[in-house]
Parts: structure tokens; sequence; C-alpha cells
């Protein structure tokens, strides 16, 4: 909503705190959003087209590749890609089950999960990457200028800072 519509919105009691985005930063953010969403949408069907793999189960495998003896602890790999605990156990739990991943006891501590790539897991993520990556090119880095690319680079990780609640932010 923008301020001009928020004008002619009859006031709530809680509308009074509200600081209702402008035309332009409504135009911003709306351009942002749509442009993730069909970013994302290209990429999911392109990935699972070429790989069988979804964005979720890649950025696992790329995650998983480079850490030290390709594995990582449960918690530490939510984390990482901004997942719930809970959808990443489910994710996890298919790639097991293809053969991708395989969870073990943590030796470090007794209540944790250690996931470690396959031999499987690495051969499939090698045979995604370079098409993955031909496909990021052609929706995100070769649109943009790199001045554009900074910034957006710069801004989201001023977003994601915010969010994990990083003294960065």
């Amino acid at each position: 909503m923008t301020e001009q519509a928020a004008t002619t919105t009859p006031p709530q009691a809680d509308q009074a705190e509200v600081r209702w985005l402008t035309a332009e930063q409504q135009a911003q953010w709306r351009a942002f959003r749509d442009g993730n969403a069909l970013l994302n949408d290209a990429l999911a069907r392109e990935l699972d087209s070429d790989s069988g793999l979804s964005l979720g189960e890649y950025e696992v495998l790329v995650r998983l590749s480079e850490a030290p003896g390709r594995t990582m602890r449960m918690s530490e790999l939510a984390d990482g890609l901004a997942h719930s605990r809970s959808r990443l156990t489910h994710t996890i739990r298919r790639m097991e089950a293809a053969g991708l991943v395989e969870r073990t006891a943590c030796r470090e501590d007794a209540r944790g999960v250690n996931a470690t790539m396959t031999e499987a897991g690495w051969q499939r993520l090698v045979a995604a990457a370079p098409g993955h990556v031909r496909a990021v090119r052609e929706h995100l880095v070769d649109v943009l200028t790199a001045d554009q690319l900074r910034a957006l680079g710069s801004a989201m990780q001023a977003v994601t800072d915010a969010l994990r609640g990083s003294p960065a932010a």
C-alpha cells in the first residue's frame, strides 16, 4: 500500500504506527519480489529438467562439496542454507533415499547428526553444475551490469545480516 492509498484508507488503531511505502518503494519492492520469484522458478525448472535435482538439493550438495570431508553437521547446514531444520531434514531424507548423502552420528556431540555427500552425490553435482551455472549467468549475471550485480549482492547481504541478527547489520 502506498502513502497515497494509505491516506484514502480509513485509519485503524494499529495503522497509526505503520510507515507505508512510497510509490517508488512499492515499485522497487514489487520489482524485487516478482524478479526473485521468476528467477527462482526458472532456475528450479531448468535444474530439475537437466539434473532431476531441486534447488534445495543442489545447494545442499554444493555446501557439502565445500566442507572438509564433504561432511557438515545438520544444524550448521540448515543455518548456512537459511532453511528450517525440519525442512532440511525432509530434504536430506529424500537425498539419502536417492543415495546422494548419508547421515551419521556426530563424534563430537552425541546429540548432533552429520550429513556426508556420497560419491553418487558428488557425481550428480559435477553433472548438474555446468548447466546450473549457465542458467544463473543467463538469467541473472549477464542481465545485470557489474555494478548492479555488486549492488544486488551487497543489498541482499545486508538483508541476510539483519534477518539473522548479525552484528554487521
